[in-house]
């Protein structure tokens, strides 16, 4: 028998802590794991706890004080040994703070040893609401709060957030957020996602009964944007969607790049440049803050440029004249593909070396 799996994801790690309690209460013989990096020491301490109290805690050295080695060295392998142990009917785990739940959805949904004993019912982002809108759409850095993960995190509050509701299957917040925001994370989030007002009100007993849809989750967190995107009808927030399948030119893109990376909206997606035409790029930023990095190669699949914005009031209208400007003319998209055959793009620092991607 598979013991049931609720994860919990938050910028805040009060909000986390908040969510974490009310679940482990909730959910008769349930075990409680937190796993918390500290960024400058670069340890990774996980503290596992039931109804009677705290039963392990331990510190672990990382190598590197990143998510990836916390998966691998002690989150996958203690919610396996815990998943074994036939004293907890559910298991709450709650992530490092800021970090996201794509890579532990598909670890849990391509091992199939795990599969045996653990079943991902659900993944649910935390979220406080005193200044919501201004968290997602605004440029403070996750190190100005102490919320990053490692001593290189330059990562933006929003970008994180915004991602983390993008993936996840439920939401809950501290209290009601106002209209405008709840629209925002209605926006960004899959339209079957289920709200919830207030940490106390969260259903644990229901949570566990159902079963985390990887793929679906996938195909809308997906910088490919596969999703059919729904009709935001009467709504405070704005979505622009803007394809193509020319690709930005790279010069462009370097000396432009803020004309699309800035402003008080949401943008993710993807995007190709003639000098890597194998390479799918993945776009995501979220107020002043912008990654770009190399996502996969695009196999038989036709390259495209799509990029989705969402914010609140009106979309501004520079953004569709930077898109055109960026992308390659029609008379360059013609030009032999050989005229892009270079050894530098200007992009290395972000997509690595072009012979490492030909």
């Amino acid at each position: 028998m598979r013991t049931p799996l609720v994860v919990v994801t938050g910028v805040d790690p009060s909000a986390v802590d908040n969510a974490m309690v009310g679940l482990s209460w909730d959910l008769p013989r349930a075990v409680a794991v937190r796993h918390l990096i500290d960024p400058d020491s670069q340890v990774l301490t996980r503290i596992v706890s039931d109804a009677g109290g705290v039963l392990e805690r331990e510190e672990l050295p990382l190598e590197h004080a990143c998510v990836t080695c916390a998966l691998r060295e002690d989150i996958v392998p203690t919610l396996e040994r815990l998943g074994r142990d036939s004293r907890w009917s559910s298991i709450v785990a709650a992530l490092p703070t800021a970090t996201e739940a794509t890579q532990l959805g598909h670890t849990l949904a391509s091992d199939h040893r795990l599969a045996r004993h653990l079943r991902l019912s659900g993944i649910v982002t935390t979220l406080a609401t005193q200044r919501l809108a201004e968290d997602l759409l605004g440029d403070d850095l996750l190190r100005e709060r102490g919320w990053h993960t490692n001593p290189g995190d330059d990562r933006g509050v929003g970008e994180v957030a915004c991602a983390q509701i993008e993936y996840a299957d439920v939401l809950v917040l501290a209290d009601d957020p106002g209209t405008e925001a709840t629209d925002l994370i209605r926006t960004l989030a899959r339209p079957d996602i289920q709200l919830v007002i207030g940490f106390d009100q969260l259903d644990g007993g229901e949570l566990i009964t159902q079963r985390h849809q990887h793929k679906r989750a996938t195909v809308w967190y997906s910088p490919e944007l596969e999703a059919e995107l729904p009709a935001l009808g009467r709504s405070h927030a704005w979505r622009l969607d803007l394809s193509s399948p020319r690709p930005f030119h790279p010069e462009r893109l370097l000396d432009q790049i803020e004309r699309l990376g800035t402003g008080r909206h949401r943008s993710r997606g993807c995007f190709w440049v003639p000098t890597r035409p194998g390479a799918a790029l993945h776009w995501s930023g979220a107020g002043g803050q912008l990654s770009i990095g190399s996502y996969r190669g695009w196999s038989r699949r036709t390259p495209q440029t799509r990029l989705l914005f969402t914010g609140l009031g009106s979309a501004p209208a520079e953004l569709l004249t930077a898109f055109e400007d960026i992308l390659l003319t029609p008379t360059e998209a013609l030009l032999d593909q050989r005229t892009w055959n270079v050894l530098e793009d200007g992009l290395e620092p972000w997509l690595g070396d072009i012979r490492e991607v030909a």
